[in-house]
């Protein structure tokens, strides 16, 4: 069934959300802001750790860096035309509309955990990868791994960060959604250097989505998303 994993992944952060919202009860605020600034430091390790790997190569006179010139230029073009699109307000808006519609309007954490969860979730290679490879194949493996994965990441988020974390849930399905319907209309375009390079790139964005939960409201993160598509094109020129 084409779509089964982005449904398997929404349901996940779905059932994990409300996990999370059993254990924020029994969790003091005190307690909330050390899980949120150690899961921030958690996302910047497991980051920083596949960013390296994929920087780093070792040859037969040492270990040399690669992507590093690539990585530069699509996160300054992607932050450039980020600000200008300003994705971040856009973002923020749809979060204020859930909000209200959700009836939580009391939730003074809503917005900021909508969109902090989104960005986790949504930034990096294996949603898209999985997605494309759910609508073409019909191999919904990535993304089941990538539910479980989500799963125990927004237990933690909504237990810390408050209900808005569920809503993340509606980022991945559209986002998901729409690489798994176009997949075979930009599968020629994903190629193992494009891959690679949304690999490198989005997690640099998952970095700084850390960095954001250990000191608020740093990096607006969601204005740097375009990097990504700088990202795929980079891979189509040679001397990158």
């Amino acid at each position: 069934m084409i779509g089964l994993g982005t449904i398997v992944n929404v349901s996940a952060i779905v059932v994990g959300g409300l996990i999370g919202l059993v254990f924020r009860k029994a969790i003091k605020e005190r307690y909330q802001e050390t899980i949120i600034k150690t899961l921030g430091f958690a996302c910047m390790m497991m980051a920083l750790g596949t960013v390296m790997a994929k920087m780093l190569v070792v040859t037969d006179t040492g270990i040399e860096t690669k992507g590093v010139m690539m990585m530069v230029i699509s996160l300054a073009l992607g932050a450039f035309f980020g600000e200008i699109i300003d994705l971040d307000s856009k973002f923020e808006t749809f979060g204020a509309w859930l909000k209200v519609k959700s009836g939580n309007q009391g939730d003074t954490r809503f917005i900021d955990a909508f969109v902090t969860a989104s960005l986790t979730v949504c930034v990096g290679a294996m949603a898209i990868i999985g997605s494309i490879q759910d609508g073409i194949e019909g191999d919904h493996n990535t993304l089941f791994t990538k539910a479980i994965l989500d799963f125990i990441i927004i237990i933690m988020m909504t237990a810390s960060m408050g209900k808005g974390c569920i809503f993340s849930a509606i980022s991945v399905g559209v986002f998901q959604g729409f690489f798994t319907v176009c997949a075979r209309l930009i599968a020629p375009i994903m190629t193992t250097a494009a891959l690679d390079n949304i690999s490198l790139v989005g997690n640099v964005l998952i970095l700084c989505v850390g960095v954001n939960l250990v000191w608020p409201k740093t990096i607006r993160v969601a204005n740097v998303l375009p990097a990504l598509v700088f990202a795929v094109i980079a891979a189509f020129i040679p001397w990158f």
